[in-house]
């Protein structure tokens, strides 16, 4: 019998063929395509001419393309569509994966190749980009253990494993807290809350098969539940469950993995002569030290706090107003501050919701990338692997640019967040090839799907990554894209966001669900006067979020991370109405892999610079100057990872940014 991912793909642009794809595919097409690239590999290593960048470096680049095939198949469906089958895969991959590529990056033959190229760099006439290939190869091999020996270099193998596992155990167990519980709503429960809450709940209680309207632990349902329903208790009830979960006992519990996972960090990080895993990890980040990103996030700390305090007293007049006394508890927060955001922005979040419809903010994002790059997207008509899913040819003066696809909505099958991944990356070498990207969301069904303005924002933030995946002009796949500095990757996906609040794009695509009328002009400038509402929350959330990561890698492995987080949050002086964005044991982008485990604090990162390059378009011609836009796309978004992110930034806008214009945006100091 043929295995579908193993044969070549005679679909549309090569697409994954998901309607002849089992879920028995998986495992043999993984071993078919492992012993392939352990061939290519060894054909490297034994090579018998001396090392050059054709034979060493190139050939790297060119070694396991159908495992990256396999694999972008595989690791789609598992995040965005998974089951038990999948579940138990990824748990038997990801051991097999960490040994496998532990094996390549331990090899001493081959980095001996890689150090002699290395070596002799300059007598190869190498272009900018290769010579940028070559160090990073170089680099990562040293990064990855390869000048370790014996105990060492088999003790490193035993951690990447070990992490592997943990990794994919965190996310499992995120998944299936999330998945399992549901709060069942009775019909007088349902008081106070707008109709596109009750219409979100009862679809979430159709799928639970609940027999009647339920809400989940989806951000998307969740938090206008906070938001508007009057029922105290009920409140208590659903935050509580959101907060516990990866910490309710039993085998789902997050909290001894966490503290393995750091304590396997920190060993690593010393094997390879590191004080500790912060000062390994953030060496090849742009903030370069800890202590570079500590002073960024206490700068913003303090400012933030400041209001949100303020903030705080006014919600608890409020409550105390309404007849409930004591302190503002973190379940009052979102209910109050919706009160105050009426108050005193007369903006009623149950009359602006029609007007943010999912198929009119897809159409919005495309508006602005047609406007600024002159893309074209056309609906394609291909299997793909959900119902939910849909994808667009994005085209360029009527030549292929790349496949999008679309997967928006919550379920339980799906992990819990947002994210953007590529099943292939743009590349030229060994061959031309157009990127197929992928954005997963958790919006809440509905008939029309009507969007929050956050949600909103996290559309348009999604496909700034799409963008950058997309617009990637370089040569060699692994530094095309999003291949970049983990505090610069998200700089064009936060600047995208810029786009969503121009006042012409909202009066354009923002219109009612029902009537199509656009945007009142008075609602328009309200939403745009409240863009700042509640900064203060929203701030000290995350970076208390961002400290506590930082805090557990910077030092000692704590060996109970949950008493760490209490001493970290106590010192900061954190308001006690206010929790973590991520509480350690749901805090998938530190535990279920290595990405942005010490760098949570990339988001503003790179917020500092996305406030000061939308200020660049603001004080050239406009949102969509054309110069701006070109030299957005030239210096940074068709770049990917071929040169220094500091350097990609200056050559936009001519210098680093400061953190004004980041204080500024979120409103913390006057503008």
């Amino acid at each position: 019998m043929t295995n579908p991912l193993l044969e070549e793909w005679d679909t549309p642009f090569e697409l994954a063929p998901f309607d002849t794809i089992s879920d028995d595919d998986f495992e043999p097409a993984l071993d078919d395509a492992l012993t392939e690239h352990r061939m290519d590999i060894d054909a490297i290593t034994n090579c018998d001419a001396a090392p050059t960048f054709g034979n060493t470096i190139e050939a790297l680049e060119e070694a396991g393309s159908q495992l990256d095939r396999v694999l972008g198949v595989f690791f789609t469906v598992a995040g965005a569509d998974s089951n038990p089958v999948r579940e138990a895969l990824q748990r038997k991959f990801s051991p097999l994966l960490a040994a496998h590529y532990s094996e390549i990056s331990s090899n001493k033959a081959l980095f001996a190749r890689v150090a002699e190229v290395w070596k002799n760099r300059d007598s190869f006439d190498l272009t900018p980009e290769q010579a940028r290939v070559l160090m990073l190869t170089h680099r990562g091999f040293v990064r990855s253990g390869a000048a370790l020996d014996g105990a060492e270099d088999a003790r490193m193998k035993e951690i990447k494993g070990r992490l592997a596992v943990l990794g994919t155990q965190f996310t499992q167990n995120l998944l299936a807290d999330e998945r399992s519980w549901f709060m069942k709503l009775e019909e007088a429960d349902l008081e106070g809350l707008p109709e596109f809450v009750i219409d979100a709940a009862r679809n979430a209680g159709a799928e639970k098969d609940a027999g009647g309207p339920v809400i989940t632990l989806s951000r998307s349902l969740i938090v206008p539940f906070l938001q508007f329903s009057p029922r105290r208790d009920l409140r208590e009830k659903a935050f509580l469950a959101w907060q516990a979960r990866g910490a309710n006992d039993g085998e789902t519990d997050n909290r001894a993995i966490a503290a393995e996972t750091l304590a396997l960090r920190e060993e690593r990080a010393k094997l390879l002569g590191y004080k500790n895993f912060a000062a390994f990890k953030l060496e090849t980040e742009m903030a370069k030290t800890p202590e570079a990103v500590r002073q960024l996030l206490m700068d913003v700390w303090e400012p933030a706090k400041a209001q949100a305090e303020a903030d705080g007293a006014v919600l608890t007049e409020m409550m105390h107003a309404d007849g409930v006394n004591g302190d503002l508890a973190p379940w009052d927060w979102r209910y109050y501050a919706e009160k105050q955001r009426m108050a005193e922005h007369d903006l009623d979040e149950a009359a602006l919701k029609p007007y943010f419809q999912l198929d009119r903010m897809i159409d919005a994002a495309f508006s602005c990338a047609t406007r600024l790059f002159a893309l074209e997207f056309a609906p394609l008509d291909v299997p793909l692997y959900h119902p939910d899913c849909r994808a667009w040819e994005v085209t360029r003066d009527g030549k292929h640019v790349a496949v999008f696809i679309g997967d928006y909505f919550a379920r339980g099958s799906k992990r819990s967040g947002a994210w953007c991944s590529a099943m292939r990356a743009q590349a030229k070498f060994p061959t031309e090839q157009s990127p197929i990207v992928i954005n997963v969301c958790n919006f809440a069904k509905g008939v029309p799907a009507l969007l929050s303005y956050d949600d909103a924002r996290t559309l348009f933030h999604e496909f700034g990554h799409a963008l950058h995946q997309m617009l990637s002009n370089v040569t060699y796949e692994s530094v095309s894209g999003t291949s970049v500095a983990r505090d610069f990757v998200e700089l064009p996906s936060q600047l995208y966001e810029h786009w969503l609040d121009v006042p012409e794009v909202l009066g354009e695509f923002a219109t009612h669900a029902k009537t199509g009328e656009p945007m009142p002009k008075e609602m328009l400038e309200k939403v745009l006067g409240a863009a700042n509402f509640g900064m203060g929350f929203a701030t000290v959330e995350y970076v208390a979020s961002a400290l506590v990561d930082l805090e557990f890698h910077d030092g000692n492995a704590p060996s109970d991370p949950m008493t760490k987080q209490a001493q970290v949050l106590a010192d900061l002086g954190m308001p006690g109405a206010i929790t973590m964005r991520h509480a350690t044991p749901q805090f998938a982008h530190v535990f279920s892999g290595d990405g942005y485990s010490s760098g949570y604090y990339s988001y503003m990162w790179s917020e500092v610079m996305d406030a000061d390059a939308f200020e660049a378009f603001e004080d050239a011609g406009g949102a969509f100057d054309p110069e701006k836009a070109q030299a957005l796309e030239t210096h940074i978004l068709s770049k990917g990872g071929s040169q220094d992110a500091a350097e990609l930034y200056k050559a936009f806008r001519g210098r680093l940014p400061g953190v004004e214009a980041l204080l500024k945006g979120r409103g913390l100091i006057a503008a």
